[in-house]
């Protein structure tokens, strides 16, 4: 029997998105049996994004969470709306080919346009701004971001603009970086508050989501689906597994095709408004282009949201603040003295090839986890993807689907050791520039 503690005891993290959710739910366990068209693992955004796409359409659809909704990656991370995938363009290009990119290229502003849409067709509050900037420390960035901006607008995107020496400082408040790309198509949001609004959505369709409800394990056969948790068990005619990076060895065929990758975030004392808009004049938020990046925006209350860092393996570090504090007082040395009100730690699902993992296992039962760090679109883009699977469109699922997993170099027991050892290379490589 596989172990149901993945989800810990099912509180959320001590994090600022916790303290700062604006819907409080009563959870309700699933006990004794129950059936659905449609069981899905897992109330992150992959989970909650294929639910109600598939309760527009009128399927009776049940969401199975082992603690609570946007638990994990999905009510922990930077808020960020960037559009892509982990994997670059260029590098899907010549890794699958040209059809291959084209399609990808065709999907890259889908997953925000998803949210954008479910913000304002369910009025979910979670401080929506627009607005994402990517920030260059060199020169060579800079011709990264230009190759970057040329590529998508081969793919009919042409809201991207890039931003010089000084056109950049009119967004940050920082001297560290030689340029920049706002894409104007991006964004930031209260994470948690809208995985919560999207759960009240899905629940205003006739959805149901049971919590508190760890899954022990997924069994099928010809009919459909039996999903068993700590206290029942739901049957349906199709599973869709969605938990990404807190599932543990619970479907043991996933288990070694994704790694959990700690990363840390922080939140400051309010700044203040004045203070706050000096950071960020524009509002926009920033990542930088780095292999090993950071992150920050501005919450609604005027604090400093500020993320980086990665501990292959997914174990959280001892003390987060000082593993980011000198990485925000490089990038804005005028917050030396500001409080560090909150810090936490989230693990996401990386692959091998940083592209997401569409497929099936078996006639009844499909997944999708692997964002690899860009999961904020990626996962309601997949979640679409499922949901059009199930309704009986496969084309777009059996793209991604017949893309070759490649295998984590040393498997499950020295993969975190590998890619500790290859950050370390990227992370040379962006100090030194090259």
């Amino acid at each position: 029997m596989a172990d149901a503690s993945y989800a810990g005891d099912g509180a959320y993290p001590p994090s600022y998105y916790a303290a700062s959710r604006n819907i409080i739910r009563q959870p309700v366990r699933l006990e004794g049996s129950v059936e659905a068209d449609i069981c899905v693992v897992g109330a992150g955004y992959s989970g909650l994004s294929a639910a109600i796409s598939l309760a527009e359409h009128g399927f009776r659809v049940v969401v199975v969470e082992g603690a609570e909704v946007g638990w994990g990656a999905s009510g922990r991370n930077g808020g960020q709306v960037v559009n892509g995938l982990n994997a670059s363009l260029g590098t899907i290009q010549r890794r699958y080919g040209q059809q291959t990119a084209n399609f990808v290229g065709g999907l890259l502003q889908e997953g925000a346009g998803i949210i954008y849409d479910r913000i304002e067709r369910y009025g979910i509050q979670c401080d929506l701004r627009r607005g994402n900037i990517y920030a260059a420390y060199t020169p060579k960035h800079m011709e990264e971001l230009k190759a970057k901006k040329d590529l998508w607008a081969s793919h009919g995107m042409n809201d991207h603009e890039l931003l010089d020496k000084n056109q950049i400082r009119q967004h940050i408040g920082s001297t560290v970086y030689e340029g920049g790309m706002i894409d104007h198509s991006g964004g930031h949001m209260h994470p948690l508050n809208l995985a919560l609004g999207e759960a009240a959505a899905f629940e205003s369709l006739g959805g149901t989501i049971f919590e508190h409800s760890p899954v022990i394990r997924v069994e099928q056969d010809a009919s459909g689906a039996t999903v068993h948790v700590a206290g029942g068990q739901l049957r349906a005619r199709t599973a869709l597994i969605c938990g990404n990076a807190y599932l543990g060895n619970v479907v043991p065929e996933l288990t070694a095709r994704v790694m959990p990758v700690s990363t840390q975030m922080m939140a400051t004392e309010p700044l203040g408004e004045d203070r706050a808009n000096a950071l960020l004049p524009t509002g926009m938020c920033v990542e930088d282009v780095r292999y090993i990046l950071d992150y920050f925006r501005l919450s609604a209350d005027h604090r400093l949201i500020f993320g980086g860092g990665v501990v292959y393996g997914g174990t959280d570090p001892a003390d987060v603040v000082a593993k980011l504090r000198p990485n925000l007082d490089k990038v804005f040395p005028q917050l030396r003295d500001v409080k560090i009100d909150y810090a936490w730690s989230g693990n996401f699902a990386l692959s091998f090839s940083r592209v997401p993992q569409l497929g099936r296992l078996g006639k009844n039962v499909y997944f999708a986890h692997g964002y690899s760090g860009h999961g904020v679109t990626g996962s309601h883009l997949f979640g679409r993807i499922l949901s059009e699977a199930v309704r009986g469109d496969m084309t777009r699922f059996d793209t991604f689907a017949s893309l070759p997993w490649i295998p984590f170099p040393g498997g499950r027991m020295f993969r975190a050791q590998y890619s500790t050892l290859g950050s370390w290379w990227y992370a040379l490589k962006d100090k030194l520039g090259i």
